[in-house]
């Protein structure tokens, strides 16, 4: 057995840095070992059947070093061959003392947790070191001070195993934490949310998943305000187009939605949970200059742009399976939570494909068609127009009538050309041939820029 005790401190010169939580780091830790365990105020690691993986004790403790999770403090370790003898050795390195030559037997006893409450009656009897409680009868020793610290000392000296209960990454990440005073405002909370952040960034990757929606809740202080009954809650939600484990980013979003939110009362308890993840890629990385630009991805500016201006105000088009032009597509949220499975996504791809391989579209269709005048058997738009391409004919809209939203069309489409306007996409309803004396009409669909 060969154990690792871990402690971290404020740097002296911040010392009121926020420490991620306690089960953050123990998460941290699995990434080295399995056998994790919290031990009084050490994290624990049991590292004798994993440490040659990673080179070595000194190469171990390097990485542990290299890795800290929390950058802004120091990260204080200590090894020996059972956990006591780790904890005390972590606990003499932070008093500046030396550890002694006789192990175990020649530590102060004021290291041994289980003796901390006898400290004045066994100095009384001359015992200052664990060997001297040891060396003490065992049955007067335990009848006196209780079965705890024989067994400590047992433990010790190998003669009993340990026990502990090793800790495990959760599968869905949530951690509450107590505020250290009222916040009364967005940025009050955004302060103490970064601890959250710290600690879902080391659960994302150890899980190896990036976060896709997040939801962040207080607990309001109040119950009832100017006479008003509030709720014992209130919360955030921020969602992502890709999966991602870019804290800043995250802290990004959640300040442009604490811009839009009142506090209704101040809040004691802070909540972060995780509402959907996805499996974690890696950074895609390049060679190309072109493609690691500086500045911001395109999609994080349309997630800040959602979070600060409304989700409806930022939206992406979404392609229909629709012959009919004014209906091939439609506009939605670009942060919609309603993502198509793949299998939907291939058949949209399919089934939106152009009717004829050298048709030729226009860049800018009309909100509504607009029915053109005629001169005689020509259709009119600021002046006479002359058709070039044509015709291009659609049927579409028979399967479903007025219920998905448009009508039946039976259409042929033109490329034409106007004296004022330029290139112009028009088309000719078409008219049954038992209606061949209705009048034809022509509508205006689309511009050429």
């Amino acid at each position: 057995m060969h154990w690792i005790a871990l402690q971290w401190l404020p740097e002296p010169d911040a010392p009121d840095t926020p420490l991620p939580p306690p089960e953050a780091l123990s998460w941290w830790a699995l990434q080295f070992t399995p056998h994790v365990a919290w031990q009084d105020e050490a994290l624990m690691l049991e590292v004798a059947a994993c440490e040659r993986l990673w080179g070595g004790r000194l190469s171990l403790m390097r990485q542990l070093s290299g890795t800290n999770p929390a950058p802004d403090t120091r990260l204080l370790g200590a090894q020996g061959a059972t956990s006591l003898e780790a904890l005390a050795r972590l606990r003499l390195f932070l008093r500046g003392e030396r550890r002694p030559d006789d192990m175990p037997a020649g530590l102060p006893l004021d290291t041994l947790s289980a003796a901390r409450d006898h400290l004045d009656l066994l100095a009384r009897l001359g015992c200052h070191t664990w060997g001297d409680v040891a060396a003490l009868p065992r049955g007067g020793l335990s009848r006196r001070f209780g079965a705890a610290l024989r067994e400590a000392l047992d433990v010790a000296w190998g003669q009993r195993p340990e026990t502990h209960v090793w800790l495990e990454l959760p599968d869905v990440f949530e951690q509450k934490l107590e505020l250290p005073a009222l916040a009364e405002n967005a940025n009050e909370l955004m302060w103490s949310a970064n601890r959250l952040l710290a600690a879902l960034q080391i659960w994302l990757r150890a899980r190896q998943r990036g976060a896709r929606a997040l939801e962040l809740q207080w607990t309001l202080d109040l119950k009832r305000f100017n006479g008003v009954d509030l709720p014992p809650h209130q919360h955030i939600t921020v969602r992502t187009a890709e999966p991602t484990q870019d804290m800043a980013h995250l802290r990004r979003l959640l300040s442009e939605k604490f811009a839009l939110t009142t506090l209704a009362a101040p809040a004691s308890w802070l909540r972060l949970r995780s509402l959907e993840t996805d499996p974690w890629a890696g950074a895609n990385t390049s060679f190309l200059p072109e493609d690691n630009r500086k500045g911001d991805k395109l999609h994080e500016m349309v997630e800040r742009l959602s979070a600060r201006l409304g989700p409806q105000q930022v939206l992406v088009p979404v392609p229909h399976a629709d012959r009919r032009a004014e209906r091939t597509q439609a506009w939605r949220p670009a942060l919609s939570g309603n993502r198509p499975k793949e299998k939907e996504k291939k058949k949209e791809r399919a089934t939106t494909a152009p009717s004829q391989p050298d048709a030729i579209y226009p860049t800018w269709l009309l909100p509504e068609p607009l029915r053109l005048d005629m001169d005689g058997e020509r259709p009119c738009y600021r002046g006479p127009l002359r058709k070039l391409i044509g015709p291009q004919r659609v049927e579409a809209g028979w399967w479903g009538g007025t219920e998905d939203g448009g009508h039946p069309a039976m259409r042929d489409y033109y490329v034409a050309e106007s004296p004022e306007a330029g290139l112009v996409w028009i088309y000719r309803e078409r008219v049954p041939t038992r209606f061949a004396d209705a009048e034809v009409r022509w509508y205006l669909q689309g511009l050429y820029a």
